[in-house]
């Protein structure tokens, strides 16, 4: 896949709206981008907000099926059901090809990608009052580290899953450089920069020059100078804050009475968003209650049997995720875990989230480090870093990539808008406009 986009130029002051829309189908939340007749434009999808969750809640009681932050509210409401999250990451998994139960049918989660994209476009078009059956998705830059082929693979099924939801004509940008292209209309001058979309499931970056000058060619890929990810994104900051600081109180790394350590494969579970469904299964369940004669903490076996009973897991890895947002802003975050047990706090601090998330941070680093090197540029010779993506705030990984290029400016761009707004204006580049009215 090329990372250019040739097409015709574009400006505020194009009259007629593009013929397709850029969709940001993220791994925690999705947008669609639209070049319309006013300019570039995040579509409303859900009460006219841009920004829909990427969740979807079978909800049992009232035999109905729920997205985006709606799904989220009937979860938390109590409503018995299934919840899924963080979808993007069955590509390119193993996990892909199965299946969950819901109202006593099979569903195949290649399925449930199709209808969560299918309403992507449905609400698009809603919200622009047009029909799309064109689109550039975005991609990140590995779906998978490591494995070329599993990762055009991924790519392939992503392209299956959207023809399934009616998309009929379609191509792929990646990530950062679709971010690049919104960031490249606020530029005043030619510019060195480094993009760094830290999202849900990945960390991708781009090397770019940028400029208003540059914005107006046809032909981008001689302004690409490299791209480079890792399979590392919030989500996994979740799952390590979760082992680290949360999942102890729950019985992880205890021993038993017999010398054994605490099974952890139901915490690894927990700790995961695509895979908290596996944690309440009644085989799950047995197999924890078997342990109670070796268990040699009853209070944190008690409140482990009570997370999974309750289906809470959910509920937990939002705690989980509010907590890590907070402590990129505080030092300290107090998660309270009363519904486990009266009065029970886990108090966790920004320092035990950097050492949870350390070897991450290094991971990322090594990133750009071989983006740096592959391109054969100098750090000193990069102008500019270009944070997006919901992950973007941690303080480390800012610190991380700022201590890589000591002469860059950091420019923050819209955390969850750019990419979605840089696919608007690579679907109008790359398909170009409806037709003028006569």
């Amino acid at each position: 896949m090329s990372p250019s986009v040739a097409s015709s130029v574009l400006s505020s002051a194009t009259p007629r709206p593009a013929r397709a829309c850029g969709v940001d189908f993220g791994t925690s939340n999705s947008t669609v981008g639209w070049w319309g007749a006013d300019g570039v434009q995040l579509l409303p999808l859900e009460e006219g907000r841009s920004l829909l969750p990427s969740v979807v809640f079978f909800n049992f009681d009232e035999e109905c099926t729920r997205v985006g932050q709606a799904a989220l509210a009937d979860y938390l409401a109590g409503y018995e059901g299934r919840l899924m999250r963080s979808l993007k990451s069955l590509l390119g998994s193993r996990l892909l090809d199965g299946q969950t139960e819901v109202h006593g049918r099979i569903v195949a989660f290649r399925d449930l990608l199709s209808r969560f994209i299918a309403q992507l476009r449905l609400r698009a078009e809603t919200g622009a009052g047009r029909a799309f059956d064109t689109a550039v998705f975005g991609r990140p830059v590995r779906f998978v580290d490591d494995d070329e082929a599993a990762d055009r693979e991924a790519q392939d099924t992503l392209e299956q899953i959207a023809r399934a939801a009616g998309f009929r004509e379609l191509s792929f940008e990646l990530e950062p450089i679709a971010a690049a292209y919104h960031h490249e209309r606020t530029l005043t001058r030619e510019t060195l920069v480094l993009v760094a979309d830290i999202g849900g499931g990945t960390s991708d970056f781009s090397l770019l020059r940028l400029g208003p000058e540059r914005a107006t060619k046809d032909e981008r890929i001689s302004d690409v100078l490299g791209c480079a990810g890792v399979h590392i994104g919030g989500t996994d900051f979740d799952r390590q804050l979760s082992l680290a600081g949360v999942m102890p109180l729950f019985g992880l790394g205890a021993r038993l009475r017999s010398g054994r350590e605490m099974p952890s494969g139901v915490y690894f579970d927990l700790a995961t968003w695509h895979t908290i469904n596996r944690a309440y299964t009644r085989q799950t369940l047995m197999a924890l209650k078997d342990l109670g004669p070796d268990i040699a903490d009853a209070r944190k076996h008690a409140r482990l049997l009570r997370l999974i009973e309750r289906r809470d897991g959910h509920r937990l890895a939002l705690d989980v995720e509010a907590a890590k947002i907070a402590l990129s802003q505080s030092n300290e975050y107090g998660l309270s875990l009363g519904r486990f047990e009266p009065d029970l706090v886990c108090t966790l601090s920004r320092g035990d989230f950097a050492a949870a998330g350390a070897q991450l941070v290094a991971r990322i680093g090594d990133a750009v480090d071989e983006l740096l090197r592959s391109a054969g540029v100098p750090s000193a010779r990069v102008e500019s870093i270009y944070l997006t993506g919901g992950g973007s705030s941690m303080p480390a990984l800012r610190e991380c990539i700022a201590a890589r290029l000591p002469e860059a400016g950091i420019a923050v761009g819209d955390t969850f808008g750019s990419i979605g707004s840089g696919l608007a204006v690579a679907a109008a580049r790359r398909y170009g406009y409806e037709p003028a009215r006569s």
